[in-house]
């Protein structure tokens, strides 16, 4: 797509159907964010839940497409996305039916009051750099100029990530 800014997206969903769930966010958001082609998705990854621990697992995945619409604007279309699957935002850190979060804008750095980009936890969560990894792993992260395989080798975060599954589509 001329002009479209290369975006990843981290997907995650511990309620319900969660293979299901992250399917549907990929068509949700092919359709919101107006992405006609080429989107690209990681393996499926099972992983323990960070921040409130007594919960179900997720499965998390991340996917990568072009778009044209402003970082702000793709925002609007994903919490959009998010609501119309049934996410209630009630708990941080809660169990959820889809989480979508902008990993990466392209190589933009983007600091707005409701979005920051390169996204300000990526580099301490091992259930994003895994399937970042799948997707980019020579990607350069624009501000702490290290590659994902580089983020995910020096990871803080202890909690297991497991193959669940091959890609989402």
């Amino acid at each position: 797509m001329q002009g479209a800014t290369t975006v990843f997206l981290s997907l995650g969903s511990n309620m319900g159907d969660r293979l299901k769930n992250l399917q549907q966010a990929v068509a949700v958001v092919n359709i919101l964010a107006a992405v006609p082609f080429s989107v690209k998705s990681s393996n499926v990854y099972e992983t323990a839940p960070w921040g409130k621990t007594e919960q179900p697992a997720f499965l998390n995945a991340v996917i990568s497409f072009g778009t044209v619409l402003p970082p702000a604007q793709l925002l609007e279309k994903l919490l959009s996305g998010e609501k119309m699957m049934g996410r209630v935002r009630d708990e941080k850190w809660g169990p959820r039916i889809i989480d979508l979060d902008i990993l990466y804008y392209g190589e933009q750095v983007v600091e707005l009051d409701q979005l920051r980009i390169p996204h300000p936890e990526l580099a301490a969560r091992r259930f994003v750099l895994q399937p970042l990894c799948d997707l980019a792993p020579g990607f350069v992260h624009p501000v702490l100029k290290q590659t994902s395989n580089e983020l995910l080798r020096d990871c803080p975060d202890p909690l297991a990530v497991h193959e669940f599954s091959q890609k989402l589509f």
